[in-house]
């Protein structure tokens, strides 16, 4: 419409312009207009429909401008032989002491955990947690203690783990408990979100059991729910449910202590690849799969209604499975596939299309596995809101998510009260039928790590769960079960001493032939 031959173009047309109010800056072949007038044709823009289409597409949000960055070579932890063993789970598990890696191992499972502080080459002989007998397949930190952690293997056990509290002087054989229940491999272990020391393991043999990892007992047994493979199992905000993904395509939600299905979804995704499903805080469940053309698709459903997901979006056609981490302080999810080189943000708010894409974090290296931090672990004077641990062939690359904020004051809008540290339930109060939301705690000041108390397991004496005969007999029997129960507990604290006797003497002795090494050393350079 610029071009001579147009009408705004022909000399002489400027009362045309006039009319349409648009003033012209050169007659005869005009080269540019300045449009004072809201429309090129007949209508003023305020009629024109794809005003408020524009309006739209910038939707208003604090996150639109998060951005990610990989941290320098120096802060990232080195020469680690993260774990090939075909198993679609993250290889790691981060908290605000240490971050724990799945490892090559002959002759067994291992993993590694190191202090965060620890970066840089990590040493061959650095000492690793090596109990399991074969390779391990997923580990979780507790939410309620930072040096404890379990861990599922393909020896068919889930054992909890100790970590001193300035991290692994020498390798850890000896876990403080072994849960042993399942028939075939544990591939999924995931602790309770606000009652201590519950646990859920789920294995291929498609059992989910549920744990009091103080008395080392399985206290539910959901064996007859899933007739396939589990995927991956989540728990809700305050662990009264659990959602499930499988290989027949289903997604289910199951209440566990009722041990019954409340809602579930066959075909959530019609591709044969793995998905993924996660509670959000507002009790939606968030799930990634595959469609029949093999793209890869992220979808939102209502449990009360399964029927029609919420929203469901398609993505590309890589092949790698979609891990979701979420964060319910700022309902952002992101996704990570694993064998892909790109972190994909997206908020989740209750306007359409509810699952709003934010950004992408590319690099060039392809992630093998893929930790996330606890929000108390991140620093507040920089305004992260996230940081991930991504695993390499041969390495761990930490990956900072930063809101961009010019003030350094704290940013009581990107950290409203997050989850703390603190139970808010016992096992026992959980498995009669309490809830409890999470305890939180403000970040305004940091995140100071507290001292955890040690984890002690007081195994039940199987003798007096037996039934008695009549109630005189029942009578009788108090007294001795008093004395049972508590010299068990004498025994526990004898074996915990004897165990710690036998840690520091074995201290000892490493450290006496190190020093004997560094003198030898030492001698030869004099020589």
């Amino acid at each position: 419409i610029y071009g001579p031959g147009s009408q705004l173009g022909k000399s002489g047309n400027n009362s045309w312009a006039e009319e349409h109010g648009c003033s012209i800056a050169c007659q005869g072949s005009v080269t540019s207009a300045q449009l004072h007038a809201p429309s090129i044709g007949e209508r003023p823009l305020s009629h024109m429909p794809w005003k408020d289409t524009m309006r739209r597409v910038v939707r208003q949000s604090k996150f639109r401008h998060v951005f990610g960055q990989a941290v320098k070579n120096d802060q990232c932890y080195d020469d680690i032989r993260v774990s090939r063993v075909t198993w679609d789970s993250s290889f790691c598990a981060v908290n605000p002491r240490f971050v724990a890696i799945i490892i090559e191992a002959s002759g067994g499972g291992a993993f590694l955990v190191l202090p965060l502080h620890k970066t840089g080459r990590i040493d061959k002989s650095y000492p690793t947690v090596c109990g399991h007998t074969g390779p391990v397949l997923d580990i979780d930190w507790c939410p309620h203690n930072d040096q404890v952690i379990a861990s599922g293997s393909e020896d068919c056990t889930v054992m909890v783990w100790q970590i001193p509290e300035n991290g692994l002087t020498l390798s850890l054989t000896e876990p403080v408990v072994i849960l042993e229940g399942h028939s075939k491999r544990v591939g999924i272990v995931a602790w309770h979100p606000t009652a201590r020391n519950v646990l859920l393991s789920a294995g291929c043999d498609n059992a989910i059991i549920i744990w009091n990892v103080g008395t080392g007992e399985a206290l539910i047994n959901l064996d007859d729910m899933h007739s396939d493979m589990i995927y991956n199992v989540s728990w809700n905000r305050n662990g009264s449910l659990i959602c499930t993904a499988s290989k027949d395509k289903k997604v289910r939600v199951i209440d566990p202590r009722k041990q019954e299905i409340v809602a579930e979804k066959e075909k959530a995704h019609e591709g044969a690849r793995p998905m993924r499903a996660i509670f959000l805080a507002d009790g939606n469940v968030f799930t990634t799969g595959f469609s029949r053309m093999s793209e890869r698709q992220l979808a939102l459903w209502n449990p009360k209604n399964m029927q029609e997901p919420i929203a469901l979006h398609e993505m590309d056609t890589s092949n790698g499975v979609l891990l979701p981490f979420y964060d319910p302080d700022t309902s952002i999810i992101y996704l990570c596939g694993k064998g892909d080189s790109s972190i994909r943000y997206f908020e989740i708010t209750d306007e359409s299309p509810y699952v709003h894409y934010l950004n992408t974090f590319s690099s060039k290296e392809p992630q093998r596995g893929m930790g996330y931090m606890p929000k108390r672990g991140l620093d507040v004077n920089k305004c992260e809101i996230a940081r991930f641990f991504k695993l390499h062939e041969r390495k761990c690359e930490p990956i900072i998510m930063t809101v961009p904020r010019k003030s350094d004051l704290f940013q009581d809008d990107l950290y409203p009260d997050t989850a703390g540290p603190e139970a808010a339930l016992e096992a026992e109060e959980w498995f009669e039928g309490k809830n409890a939301d999470p305890i939180l705690i403000s970040l305004k000041h940091g995140y100071i790590p507290g001292k955890n108390r040690d984890l002690k397991v007081v195994k039940k004496n199987i003798l007096d769960s037996k039934p008695t005969a009549n109630k005189k007999c029942d009578l009788i029997s108090v007294p001795k079960k008093t004395t049972d129960t508590a010299s068990v507990q004498n025994e526990a604290k004898l074996d915990e001493i004897l165990k710690e006797i036998k840690s520091i003497k074995d201290t000892i002795c490493n450290q006496d032939e190190r020093i004997s090494k560094l003198e030898q050393q030492m001698a030869k350079i004099a020589a």
